[in-house]
């Protein structure tokens, strides 16, 4: 299948699942994860409506921004080292991947000496796994709490991956605790605080994702075909 039939075919899956669960498809976006493809390959996805595209990394990502249209949305979804943190700044419209106040503080300098606000998600590891970057709930508690500390950062909600299962149903479990988090650090009304994302799905699992809340979710190799295996 082309591009542009799996874009509409995740769409259409991402609509039937957000309706069987009560909410509006319309708030639930798509992120088309294009890390390692060439700029052709993200056209196809452009050319097929979408709109909204995640990188994860910052040298790879910088010059695909200045081969493609000007009105894409871009988003870091990967892990952000803190000496890139001032690349990261005016490039993405949303940073997914906030996990230690180290990176806080960088991107928060980043952003003054800009006179921009950069918008954040914290990056939650609620299932523990050492092979993955991300603080534990506490820790997302702390940096929301501390949020006060970075004028130039919006923390606009939480992002999380999951263990990989076959079965997407192993990853409900972590995305209705990513769900309460939320709710826990929204209870606090912290300034500089706006729970409005949960960044959480994957192509095995973006299903699953939405019926739990997702706002934000991150396909990849549904669409585009595994790395080295484009479609």
């Amino acid at each position: 299948m082309s591009v542009a039939g799996k874009v509409k075919e995740v769409l259409g899956a991402i609509k039937d699942a957000a309706e069987s669960s009560g909410r509006d498809p319309a708030t639930v976006r798509l992120v088309g994860v294009t890390k390692t493809k060439p700029p052709e390959k993200v056209m196809e996805g452009y050319e097929a409506g979408l709109r909204l595209f995640g990188e994860s990394y910052i040298q790879e990502a910088l010059p695909k921004m200045g081969a493609l249209p000007s009105d894409i949305e871009w988003h870091m979804i990967g892990h952000l080292q803190s000496n890139k943190a001032k690349l990261a700044v005016g490039a993405f419209s949303l940073i997914h991947t906030l996990d230690r106040p180290s990176l806080a503080q960088e991107l928060n300098r980043a952003a003054l000496a800009r006179g921009v606000r950069v918008k954040v998600l914290i990056q939650a590891n609620l299932a523990g796994e050492v092979s993955k970057h991300g603080t534990d709930a506490e820790g997302a508690v702390t940096l929301a709490k501390r949020a006060f500390e970075w004028p130039g950062l919006e923390i606009s909600g939480l992002m999380t991956i999951p263990p990989y299962e076959d079965d997407p149903e192993e990853s409900r479990k972590h995305f209705r605790a990513l769900r309460e988090l939320r709710r826990r650090i929204d209870s606090l009304g912290l300034d500089g605080v706006k729970m409005e994302h949960l960044s959480m799905g994957m192509s095995n699992d973006f299903r699953v994702a939405v019926e739990e809340g997702a706002t934000l979710v991150r396909v990849g190799s549904l669409i585009f075909g595994e790395r080295g295996q484009e479609i």
